[in-house]
């Protein structure tokens, strides 16, 4: 990679890192958290950790919550997936 497109590729995970930090308080209070695993493409791969990570609607999480925010935040991701 060139230096424009390692400058592009932090500039997206920092803008997924925000978008996260914005929903975390609320996956906090349910006993939840979320980790960024990576940004490949324009697809993000993050990891639901403690009560979100077996919670009944953790596909609504992601869908409304989560890909939502996100794609607000970095309007060039085209899909966030859990691991």
């Amino acid at each position: 990679m060139d230096n424009n497109t390692n400058q592009i590729q932090e500039e997206l995970v920092t803008k997924v890192m925000d978008a996260l930090e914005s929903i975390r308080p609320f996956l906090q209070k349910d006993g939840g958290d979320i980790e960024l695993v990576d940004v490949q493409d324009k697809k993000v791969f993050v990891k639901l950790l403690g009560s979100c990570s077996s919670c009944g609607i953790s596909s609504s999480t992601m869908k409304l919550g989560v890909e939502s925010t996100i794609k607000q935040h970095a309007p060039e991701i085209e899909e966030v997936i859990s691991i």
